[in-house]
């Protein structure tokens, strides 16, 4: 009798531990959902979680303190779509050809994450603004590379932000997919890209005193009051984030869910969006996984947005393209706080069409923890683009009617004013030509005003960066750096207007 309850008990152990074990490998081989939620033109610090007075992204705030906070995120580019090829692609701007360029095509040779996960067994979508502006069917792609469009939701929202309904598209998404598969959902808000409702802010209760206000801006009423209309719609962005997390909530899914949350490139000022300075590279960066990676941690790492790339990967297991990547995968960071570089990389080539001939501003910048180095190929050139252009009858306008690397410029009070004494320093930080090298010690300039390029006192630090950027561009066959830099400006510009500009002399 004892040997057959001894017996009893020995086979009832085995088969729970059987069941434990087969319970440990579903867990452990299930693999998550991957939701990635991106901004349209947000800079660093603007979020609550980095300690801004006026800012209110309680859902950003939320992931941040539910997972990792990022305080040294970087964007390839500064510029919406080459900065989201850049992630899609796991590459530099300057490997993926047109598609690192501004408003051109996307070449069916590079290896979109989206479309791997799809492979793995993934039901991938997004709504919004996935990769763009640019044309990727005369690349021969049959649908955008962020996934298959969701974007027949529609909702009434205040002028100058997008009616699509994000949360309701991810719904429909959702409710359609194959329920055994795990699925990626790219949701990209056109929120804070400008234009913007002039004094929407203020009227939702945003405080002018509490603005910061970046210092290669005038700090003036007007531009207080322009940010807050910025932070008005930086709000709606993250309204957006909080509707999807709580149908995660519902729906049981929220831990099992690899949500990160970011933006593309920096703010749409003048100095910010469009320039590897600070202000158009350093964006904000939170993520969160259940159980699977750290909570209420806040890493200074230097980390880069083509980064995900491998991360989403990895975590989806799915395989990486059979050629060279330059993304590295975060979880080793997320999980156990193991930096995978010391420095980041960004780059330019055309923004909008702004110069003679269509022609871009080409740099290349390395980023560490302190300093920012950039190499600009063509100081010859406007920076913010031509001062000036020729109307729709072929009449050259007045001075000061270009500058269209800046978003609205012409409505802009930087170039608006800028005979103003008080405006006056700022329209020069913004527009005039720049030496073929800058550098920044951010920690003590992250408004980027003082170039150190020649103090003595930095040349160690400068000469080390410099000869880091140029090897890792020869490494990584940059066109700029490997004698043919001329080919990145022959790609079309296949969306928007295409102006005409006087012939430099």
């Amino acid at each position: 009798m004892n040997k057959l309850i001894i017996s009893s008990l020995a086979m009832l152990l085995a088969l729970l531990l059987v069941s434990a074990k087969m319970q440990s490998t579903t867990s452990a081989t299930k693999r998550p959902n991957i939701l990635f939620v991106i901004s349209d033109d947000q800079s660093y610090p603007y979020a609550g979680a980095y300690g801004d007075k006026a800012a209110r992204t309680p859902h950003f705030d939320r992931v941040a303190q539910e997972g990792v906070l990022f305080t040294n995120a970087f964007a390839a580019s500064p510029g919406c779509s080459p900065s989201r090829a850049a992630i899609l692609t796991g590459l530099n701007c300057w490997q993926i050809k047109e598609a690192g360029t501004h408003a051109s095509s996307f070449p069916s040779e590079f290896k979109v994450f989206p479309d791997l996960l799809e492979k793995a067994g993934y039901s991938v979508g997004y709504t919004g603004k996935g990769w763009a502006p640019g044309n990727f069917k005369v690349s021969g792609r049959n649908r955008n590379p962020a996934g298959d469009a969701y974007l027949s939701k529609k909702q009434e929202s205040p002028k100058g932000i997008s009616d699509v309904d994000y949360a309701a598209n991810f719904a429909d998404f959702y409710t359609k997919k194959e329920k055994d598969k795990p699925f990626f959902f790219w949701l990209g808000t056109y929120e804070p890209h400008r234009s913007y409702q002039k004094g929407i802010g203020a009227a939702n209760g945003f405080k002018a005193d509490e603005v910061h206000v970046p210092p290669f801006l005038p700090d003036v009423p007007e531009v207080r009051n322009d940010i807050l209309d910025y932070l008005f719609e930086i709000q709606w962005f993250d309204s957006q984030l909080g509707k999807v997390l709580a149908q995660l909530e519902q729906t049981g899914e929220l831990d099992n869910t690899l949500i990160v949350v970011t933006a593309d490139n920096g703010m749409a000022f003048p100095r910010a969006k469009a320039n590897v300075y600070e202000y158009g590279i350093h964006v904000p960066l939170a993520i969160r996984w259940g159980n699977e990676i750290r909570k209420g941690v806040t890493y200074k790492e230097v980390v880069s947005l083509i980064d995900l790339y491998a991360t989403f990967l990895e975590a989806g297991k799915a395989s990486l393209p059979t050629y060279p990547i330059e993304s590295k995968s975060l979880i080793p960071l997320l999980q156990s706080g193991k930096s995978n570089r010391d420095a980041a990389f960004s780059s330019r080539e055309r923004h909008s069409s702004s110069r003679y001939n269509n022609l871009g501003y080409p740099q290349r910048s390395i980023r560490t923890s302190q300093y920012l180095f950039i190499t600009n190929y063509k100081p010859e050139r406007w920076p913010a683009g031509d001062p000036q252009k020729y109307d729709a009858k072929g009449n050259l306008e007045p001075v000061n009617s270009g500058f269209h690397d800046i978003d609205e410029s012409a409505d802009n009070i930087v170039i608006r004013e800028w005979k103003d004494p008080k405006i006056a320093p700022y329209f020069h930080l913004a527009t005039d030509k720049r030496p073929l090298e800058e550098f920044y010690d951010i920690i003590k300039d992250p408004g980027c005003l003082k170039n150190l390029i020649t103090e003595t006192d930095y040349l160690k630090q400068i000469d080390k960066l410099r000869s880091q950027l140029k090897n890792y561009q020869t490494a990584t066959s940059d066109p700029r750096e490997t004698g043919h830099g001329d080919y990145l400006d022959s790609f079309p510009r296949l969306n928007g207007e295409i102006r005409n500009f006087p012939k430099p002399e």
